[in-house]
């Protein structure tokens, strides 16, 4: 039976982002970031997730408090007009880290793992997706070069890459994995707005198609992982490549964001914070090779040519694009 209160929150969802990202005044931005909220949480409530209540729980109160900090910034903002036009980096620091904190970035990261690992994959698909856009568009409009937004993208993308490497739930490095993504978007985001949507479009469509086999697998752990891909060598390629691409690897679409944040980097002589980016986030490389390599060398039951009857057409077919989009995207890069 289809629930109906799922689509109905499902769509509120939706609308409290576009709300938010669409409004003109930072009242209404915080009012559409509550629709979300509140849209979202019986959506986490639902007995198919494994922890239900305990993570609505632990997500309410990180982003009521997070909306309570911003909501405090953006009074103050309208109140104390002539005190903070002589503190205005005090003010954006409050506003931008209250952001931060919704969407998860480190240091700010510590409920994010703690969430996902109580959530079914379709629903943690929303969160690692959906949920950070309104964040980082309402960054947009208070983003200027400063040392604190440096600082978050180096903590982010350091943090992730070392506490991913001890885990071995897969809900758990997929989240470390979106937090590597976060600073470099955040890194995207400080000269060009086209390169962030181009970012996170393609991260999207990569950790789409990643979730969608981990949901017809119903697998959550490594160990699980290993003996589930052993059936077809079709559906291990297409999940391994996705892997890969995910991580950033050349011939695969996933570097073709880093590419141009990089170059951005590059033009605008951050050397320096072009490299700690790349260094910290072969770490994150380093164990999704080790996922693939170890799933590729245990297989005990395997035939070349069988395709689970459920995994359609559609999903091998948005697989095809995915990893080989890079031939396409090369020609949208005179675009940019």
């Amino acid at each position: 039976m289809l629930n109906l209160y799922k689509i109905l929150f499902f769509l509120t969802t939706i609308i409290g982002t576009l709300i938010a990202i669409s409004s003109y005044s930072w009242l209404s931005m915080w009012m559409g970031l509550e629709i979300n909220l509140l849209s979202i949480i019986p959506l986490l409530k639902d007995s198919n997730n494994m922890f239900p209540s305990e993570s609505a729980l632990k997500y309410f109160i990180t982003q009521s408090l997070a909306s309570s900090i911003l909501l405090l910034s953006i009074i103050l903002s309208l109140n104390l007009k002539e005190f903070f036009m002589e503190n205005f980096q005090f003010l954006t620091l409050i506003m931008n880290s209250a952001l931060l904190t919704k969407m998860g970035a480190a240091p700010f990261h510590a409920w994010f793992p703690e969430v996902m690992e109580g959530l079914n994959w379709m629903t943690g698909l929303l969160m690692l997706t959906w949920q950070k856009i309104a964040p980082m568009i309402l960054i947009f409009y208070s983003c200027n070069l400063s040392m604190f937004f440096l600082l978050i993208i180096l903590i982010s993308t350091i943090f992730s890459g070392i506490l991913g490497l001890n885990q071995i739930s897969l809900r758990k490095i997929l989240t470390y994995s979106s937090i590597n993504h976060i600073s470099w978007m955040l890194a995207s985001m400080l000269y060009s707005q086209v390169t962030w949507m181009i970012y996170f479009s393609i991260y999207s469509l990569i950790t789409f198609n990643i979730v969608i086999i981990f949901n017809f697998l119903k697998i959550f752990y490594l160990n699980q992982l290993f003996s589930s891909l052993n059936y077809s060598k079709s559906l291990k390629f297409s999940f391994l490549l996705n892997f890969l691409s995910l991580g950033g690897l050349p011939p695969f679409l996933g570097f073709f964001p880093k590419w141009l944040v990089i170059n951005n980097l590059i033009l605008n002589k951050f050397y320096f914070l072009s490299l700690l980016l790349i260094l910290f986030t072969l770490i994150t490389l380093f164990f999704y090779l080790r996922i693939c390599f170890s799933t590729i060398m245990l297989n005990t039951k395997e035939t070349l040519i069988y395709i689970p009857k459920k995994l359609n057409f559609k999903i091998f077919l948005i697989n095809f694009i995915s990893l080989s989009g890079l031939l396409i995207c090369t020609l949208i890069l005179n675009y940019v």
